[in-house]
This record gives C-alpha cells, sequence and structure tokens, in this order.
C-alpha cells in the first residue's frame, strides 16, 4: 500500500483543474444560480498568514457542496489595491505603489493557488485596473450629475512636519505614526457624496436582509436616525447665536448646562477674549488629541468650561457652555442641552459639580412638542449620526476623480465633468512623487498630467486633483464579478439579472459597518438609475471568526506570531489545513491557532487514504442507516456554516468504516464524495483511483437510501480473504451456513490456487459480510 503523499496529489490535481477549466463559469439559464462572495483582500502585506483564508476556505466548501447539488457557481476573486499603506509603502521606498502592489498580488495569488479554491480566475478583477476604475469613475459622474457629490471644506488630521494628510489609520496616540509630531487639523477643500439622502432607505431596507441582529443594530446605530427638535439662543456678550439639538425635548426644563464639541467650528470664536482663554484653549486641543487616539465616547469622560453662557429662551436662564469629549461635532449640531436624564450627561455634572434639577417626569411628549414649537422656542428635525460621505483624498494612489475645473479668463464653465467616452481618467506614469506640503495631493504639481482644456468650452482648464478613497472600488466590486470583461456597460442588463442577488455574503466583522453602508448607498443610486435590479446587493451576510495567534493576540508581523500558510501546506498539506481550519470551532467565534492541532485531521486524511485497500464491490453494510444519517447531517451543517461538526461527523464515520473487514464500494464513493468539498485533492485521486474518469467535483451529492431488511437480496457475493489479502468472490445464499460457505469455498475454481493445501482448517464467516480463511 503505497502512503499518502500529499505534495505530489495536490500538485497534480490543482494543475489538471486549471487545465480543464473545471471551475470556469458561465451564464446558464438552464441551471440554478448560487453567487457566493468572499470580501477581497487588500494585498497590503508581503504575504497571507493562515488567518486570512479562513473565510475563502468556507466558502469553497460552501460553494462546492453547492455546485453538487445542480447549482451553477459564481465564486469570485479579486483585489482592493489602492489605498494608503500601498502609498506609504511607496513613499517609503520611494517606488512606484503599483509595483508593491504588483508583487504582493503575485504572492496572494500563489498563496491561495495552493490551498485549491474553486474560483474562476478569468474573472479575477483587480481595483488599480484602469479598465475597472473606468466605472468606478462613471458611477461618480452619474452621482455628480444627480446632484449628490458636492465640494466642500472638510477638516483633516495634518501632519505639519510631514505636509500632508492624515487618515485616522496613520496616527499613534494623536501623533503621526511616520515622523512622531503631534497631529492637528486643517480645513481642506474636499469632495463629498450625499449619502444621507439614502439614510431613511438605508435604515428601512434593514429590514429585507436576512442577517444576524447585532450586525443590522451596528449598522443601526452607525445611521443613528434620532428625532427632535432644534433649539435657537444666544450666547451671552457675544453676537453668536447656539442651535442645540435634543432628542429628549420633555426633559428640557432640566437641561442647566450646554455642552459642545471639542473641535466645533464656532469653539474658537466662543472663547475669544474670556478669561483663561490660554489654558482652555490647552484643555481644548489636549481633549481633541486624546480623541484622535481613541473611539468618539469611549474612555474618560473630560471637559472643560468655556467661560461662556447661552441665554435658554425656554426657562429663562444662563445655562453655562461645557467643552465635552463626547459631544461630535458631525452629530447633529455639535451643542447639546445637558439635564440629569441622561446618564453620561449626569456622570458629567457630578465630576465637574455642575448642579442639576428634577422635573415631573409624567410629561405629555407630544403635546409638549406642540408647545415648544407653536411658542416659537423650538422647531421639528431629524438627525442622523451618518454624516455626508468625504469621498477625497490628498494622495497620489486612488483613483481620480473625473472632473475638470475650468479657469477660461473670460467666462469660467465651474466644474466640469469628464465626458464618458474620455474615460478613465488615467493616473499618470511616473517613477516616484512626494507629498506637495500644501495639502493637495501630489497629483497637483504634475502639469502635464493637471493641464487639459475645458470640456465645455475649450478654454484653459485643470484635472480635479484629489483621489478617490479606498472605499470606492469596493463600493460595487461584487456587480463587475457578473461581467467582468464588458467595456461597454458596467455590467450588461442579462447577467446582472441571471446572478444578482449575492447568495451569500462571507467576511470578517470589521467591514459590516462602514463597507457595507457604503455598499448599499451605491447599490441603491445604481437601482435608482436602472443599472440593476434590486434594492440590496448582499440579502445575507456571514460573519469570519478571527484566527488568533498562538499568544492569543491578532496575527502580525508587530507581534511576531504570524504563521505563513505555505509552511503549514509544505509539512501537511492543503487538504489538512483546509479540515484544520473548518474544525477548530463554530465558525463566526475567534479562536487560537495551534500547531499541533493540525496533526489530527493529518491523520483522518490518511485514515481515509488507507480505506482504500478494504474496498469490495458489495451492495450492503450494517452501517448503510447510520451513514444515510452522516450524509443528511454534514449537507445540513454546511448549509449553516456548521462546519466543525460536519467534520467531526466524517472523522467519526470514517473510524468506523475502519473497523469494518471490507468496505462496501457505493458506501466508500458516497464517502468521498462528502468528504470532497473540504478535502478536494484527496477525493479527486480516491475518485479516479476507483476507475471515473471526469471530477468528484461534477459530481451529484449522494442519496443513499436506508436499508430495509425485508428488501435485502436472497443471493449474496461475498469476499473472501485468505491470510488476510482478498483473493476472490463466491456467491451464496443470504441465509447461508457455515457448511454452506465451506462448500463454496471448495467448488470455487478462482479460488483453488489460493486455499491451504491441508484444507480449511479455520474459517470466519461474518453473515452477509465478508468470509476469511487462516491456514
Amino acid at each position: 500500500m503505497d502512503k499518502y503523499d500529499h505534495k505530489k496529489i495536490e500538485d497534480k490535481w490543482q494543475k489538471k483543474w486549471e487545465e480543464d477549466g473545471l471551475y470556469k463559469t458561465v451564464e446558464d439559464k438552464n441551471k440554478k444560480k448560487c453567487y457566493v462572495l468572499d470580501m477581497f483582500p487588500y494585498p497590503s502585506g508581503v504575504a497571507l498568514h493562515v488567518g486570512h483564508p479562513k473565510g475563502y476556505i468556507a466558502t469553497d466548501v460552501y460553494t462546492r457542496f453547492k455546485r453538487m447539488n445542480g447549482f451553477n457557481i459564481l465564486h469570485p476573486m479579486g483585489w482592493d489595491a489602492f489605498g494608503l499603506p500601498a502609498e506609504n509603502y511607496a513613499l517609503k521606498n520611494k517606488i512606484h505603489p503599483s509595483l508593491a502592489v504588483g508583487k504582493n498580488i503575485n504572492t496572494y495569488k500563489e498563496q491561495l493557488y495552493k490551498i485549491g479554491f474553486n474560483y474562476d480566475w478569468s474573472r479575477e478583477i483587480n481595483t488599480t485596473d484602469s479598465a475597472y476604475y473606468k466605472w468606478t469613475q462613471w458611477i461618480f459622474l452619474q452621482m455628480y450629475k444627480k446632484g449628490l457629490a458636492y465640494e466642500s471644506n472638510e477638516p483633516i488630521n495634518w501632519c505639519p512636519s510631514c505636509q500632508t494628510g492624515l487618515a485616522n489609520e496613520d496616527l499613534d496616540d494623536g501623533k503621526c505614526e511616520r515622523c512622531g509630531n503631534v497631529v492637528g487639523k486643517k480645513r481642506i477643500r474636499q469632495w463629498v457624496l450625499k449619502i444621507t439622502k439614502y439614510a431613511d432607505r438605508l435604515l428601512e431596507d434593514m429590514d429585507k436582509l436576512g442577517w444576524p441582529e447585532y450586525v443590522k443594530e451596528m449598522q443601526r446605530a452607525w445611521i443613528g436616525k434620532s428625532e427632535g427638535l432644534i433649539f435657537r439662543s444666544p450666547v451671552r456678550d457675544t453676537k453668536i447665536e447656539l442651535e442645540t439639538f435634543s432628542a429628549h425635548f420633555e426633559a428640557c426644563y432640566a437641561d442647566t448646562f450646554v455642552t459642545i464639541a471639542p473641535d466645533h467650528p464656532l469653539l474658537a470664536k466662543l472663547i475669544d477674549g474670556v478669561p483663561g482663554e490660554d489654558g482652555i484653549r490647552a484643555k481644548i486641543e489636549d481633549i481633541n488629541l486624546k480623541r484622535l487616539s481613541a473611539k468618539y465616547g469611549e474612555g474618560e469622560i473630560e471637559g472643560v468650561f468655556t467661560g461662556r453662557y447661552m441665554q435658554d429662551t425656554v426657562t429663562g436662564k444662563d445655562l453655562p457652555i461645557w467643552v465635552a469629549s463626547f459631544v461630535l461635532s458631525d452629530y447633529g449640531t455639535g451643542v447639546v442641552r445637558s439635564s440629569a436624564y441622561d446618564a453620561r450627561d449626569l456622570t458629567f455634572a457630578k465630576k465637574y459639580e455642575i448642579p442639576l434639577v428634577e422635573i415631573n417626569p409624567e410629561i405629555d411628549r407630544e403635546n409638549f412638542e406642540k408647545i415648544l414649537v407653536t411658542a416659537g422656542h423650538a422647531k421639528k428635525s431629524t438627525m442622523y449620526r451618518l454624516r455626508d460621505w468625504v469621498f477625497s483624498r490628498q494622495r497620489y494612489w486612488g483613483e481620480p476623480i473625473p472632473l475638470i475645473h475650468c479657469h477660461n479668463k473670460e467666462k469660467s464653465c465651474g466644474v466640469v465633468p469628464v465626458p464618458e467616452e474620455d474615460l478613465p481618467v488615467v493616473l499618470p506614469d511616473i517613477k516616484h512623487y512626494e507629498p506637495t506640503g500644501t495639502g493637495e495631493s501630489p497629483l497637483a504639481v504634475i502639469e502635464s498630467w493637471v493641464n487639459v482644456r475645458c470640456p465645455k468650452c475649450g478654454g484653459a482648464g485643470k484635472r480635479e486633483t484629489n483621489t478617490m478613497p479606498q472605499w470606492a472600488g469596493s463600493s460595487w466590486y461584487y456587480l463587475r464579478f457578473m461581467d467582468p470583461h464588458n467595456d461597454k456597460q458596467l455590467v450588461s442588463k442579462a447577467n446582472e439579472a441571471y446572478w444578482s442577488q449575492i447568495d451569500l455574503y462571507v467576511g470578517i466583522g470589521e467591514h459590516i459597518t462602514r463597507h457595507m453602508i457604503y455598499a448599499r448607498f451605491w447599490h441603491k443610486f445604481l437601482y435608482d438609475i436602472g443599472v440593476i435590479t434590486t434594492v440590496e446587493p448582499f440579502p445575507n451576510y456571514q460573519k469570519t471568526g478571527l484566527i488568533l495567534g498562538a499568544d492569543g493576540r491578532k496575527m502580525s508581523k508587530r507581534w511576531n506570531n504570524a504563521v505563513n500558510p505555505d509552511d503549514v501546506i509544505e509539512r501537511f498539506g492543503a487538504d489538512s489545513f483546509r479540515i484544520y481550519e473548518m474544525f477548530l470551532g463554530p465558525f463566526a467565534d475567534t479562536v487560537l491557532w495551534n500547531d499541533a492541532g493540525i496533526v489530527g485531521p493529518r491523520r483522518f486524511l490518511e485514515r481515509v487514504w488507507a480505506l482504500r485497500d478494504k474496498v469490495v464491490d458489495i451492495a450492503i453494510s450494517e452501517l448503510n442507516n447510520e451513514f444515510v444519517k452522516v450524509i443528511d447531517k454534514v449537507a445540513t451543517d454546511i448549509e449553516e456554516f456548521r462546519f466543525n461538526t460536519a467534520i467531526s461527523a466524517l472523522m467519526l464515520f470514517s473510524r468506523k468504516i475502519g473497523r469494518l473487514d471490507v468496505i462496501p464500494k457505493e458506501m466508500y464513493e458516497a464517502f468521498i464524495k462528502i468528504l470532497a468539498p473540504f478535502a478536494p485533492h484527496i477525493s479527486e485521486e480516491l475518485w479516479f483511483g476507483l476507475g471515473y474518469k471526469e471530477s468528484i467535483h461534477n459530481e451529484r451529492w449522494p442519496k443513499i437510501v436506508e436499508t430495509v431488511k425485508n428488501e435485502l437480496p436472497e443471493v449474496l457475493t461475498l469476499p473472501v480473504q485468505v491470510n488476510g489479502k482478498l483473493r476472490g468472490k463466491i456467491v451464496v445464499s443470504r441465509r447461508a451456513s457455515e457448511q454452506e460457505v465451506r462448500e463454496a469455498l471448495l467448488t470455487s475454481k478462482d479460488l483453488a490456487s489460493w486455499l491451504p493445501p491441508q484444507g480449511l482448517t479455520k474459517i470466519y464467516y461474518k453473515e452477509g459480510i465478508i468470509v476469511s480463511v487462516v491456514s
């Protein structure tokens, strides 16, 4: 018996599948479709670690199973390759980001190839490919034409040393991670998308989604809809008027102070000239720096009195105005009426000894609202935590925004869209670039690219030099997989109608807020303009739990705890690696990697490999009825992403059939089929070893009928072992006695040369199963 050689087997079948185009996807209207999508990776690192492929293995198992149940599968892969990490790497190493990204993609792709995924690589997409981002630019233009894109001056994180804008991810405790300098805020021209126009639809359509409830709640919280009243009141001794929003206006007579966000645009003017102004400014700056390194509203509640009072038009009282760390400038009005009836306000008031009062809690909210509005104290308003989406970056490595600023001296046309026939607007091919130091993109100083003619009047013009954020390409990529080579349309009507919607979306929980809100927004817009036929992109979502390092921390180079899957596959094989990752625990749970744990899956596959030497062509087994239940359990568990329990069932049953003297061929074939989604390479090898000429991955999921005793055949073909080796077969009655079996052995011409010359001294007969002769 030859040993299980995973290297030989896996290399053989990976090449064969690729040569045969086994996983090529075509639109077949005669088949039910199943579109399963992974959140595609950002190739920012030099290699994948073992935590990355967990979700990809799961979707591979699931799609192989669905394929065996008659579905036409779309299971694609691509690369979300624009963005900050590649930009920073390029600046640090003075190379073009496309070089780093291209190298990383090749490495990632080689690693994925070794794991044996059923991707149709002919549908591969890359967000940095101009043939792809042509359509990202096209979508932006449609939004611009519909009034959903506008210019605004928005504050950004600004490093005075590096002379560049920074994302929050570039900060380390409020300092630039690149140079260590303290980061400030700087207002700069930005392009913004009106996602808030879709806020209500994003909330309402949540009911159409088959997502876990906690995921829906995270999205609802991110959108943060609140209905209430806006009050307008003057600030004593100034010409400033403050608008305060209150969702709990029924407690307005209990309000004893006002809190304002530490980065509110009115704050500098508000504290101008107050006693102790310098100290107040210093404290505000300290609070803002702390907020850069932590999520808003978490950690210690801090504040400082501004020295100003708001003249409350409702109570007639002067309410002290406090800066508070938990108030957000981009939520509501950024100024909040505060009282004892809010838990955070109460904590803040107690810390700073602000007087509080109580009121009658039995106020009729609806009637009180009418009174306040009728009296002119307030106006009704709906606020959202969700703000319009700042959609530009002062970077080189991003999609160029397809707009041109007309500079015609006689009469400027303003901002003019690039004609659709001129898309894509391609990034200039330069060897190296540096930040401009002005807050503008590095593109701003590439005059040969910037200076163009206005498409409207033909006069002098300049291209928009801001680029799109990384979120742009990932907000619609799932649509391009449906029709990746179409150069006339984003996606054809026929392909979109066939593949939409995505049947299952799988990915890590870190992206279930912003990415999925952004993608839902773009999807609804494309639905509104008739590009697609569905109102939601991801009706079903499955969270991928993290795999932590053995030390309990997230795998990273920083902690030196990352494990390269190449090393695991080299030693144990891709099939063992796949089974181990799915066996670690419930799929959505966070689990720990354990190098020693993969030994179990490897031994399981070695056991399955060894079972082939017991396979004989008999029709029944006492385990038939139990095997029916195993098949059903594995199917149900795959459908419900309970891979660990499916594998457990396979392992347990392999031990049971391993105890049999012989294994019915039909049972072994069916066992290999239900193993195939988890371990595709060894299953293919065993399948062809049984004499088949077509891939097991094109076979149908097995349906074994339970054995009923009164339907058993009257005549059986029994395998015969002589000294432990199969030497032939005999035909006997199902109820044959041992004497009848002896007579059949002695009269068999096929067995004559194998039977001991001294006669049948010892035979063992297991009724209906096997005959064993020992000399």
